[in-house]
């Protein structure tokens, strides 16, 4: 049975984006196994530079990953669905044998390069720029849409 793992650079530290997030968790538990993993961000101060930031937090992210995982990276230069579209890739996805499809969004920098070129693909939610923060709750909210969409519910008009 196919599961999904969202993993993501740091904790939300917004309430009511948390409220949200938890809200959209426990409805999308109910079509799939979840596994929410929170990786620890490397702090951003003088004298690092971005690459080695984000070097260190792809380590990080490579641990919660199993080698045959399908990975999704979610960045602004990546694929853009509709709804309907992203469900029938997830369908597509999940009906083809991939026994773990993990999202990866990256916190306030983003994702490495070397995290991009690993993932088997790169989506973008919006072509509007987005918080990390918020980038999660819609996430959670288009794959909740998308089994709804799946299973013919009144959820999605």
């Amino acid at each position: 049975m196919p599961k999904i793992k969202i993993i993501v650079v740091d904790h939300t530290r917004s309430p009511f984006l948390k409220e949200g997030e938890v809200f959209y968790l426990n409805r999308l538990r109910k079509y799939i196994q979840v596994d929410w993993f929170e990786v620890k961000p490397v702090k951003i101060s003088q004298g690092r530079t971005t690459q080695k930031i984000l070097a260190a937090e792809g380590e990080r992210i490579v641990r919660k990953l199993a080698q045959n995982d399908y990975s999704v990276c979610l960045d602004r230069s990546g694929r853009q669905y509709d709804s309907e579209r992203f469900a029938a890739w997830l369908d597509s996805l999940l009906n083809r044998g991939e026994q773990w499809v993990s999202f990866i969004i990256g916190g306030p920098l983003g994702l490495s390069k070397d995290i991009l070129h690993r993932s088997r693909e790169v989506l973008s939610l919006s072509q509007f720029t987005l918080t990390h923060e918020m980038s999660r709750l819609i996430l959670l909210e288009q794959l909740y849409r998308a089994f709804t969409i799946l299973r013919g519910e009144k959820y999605h008009k």
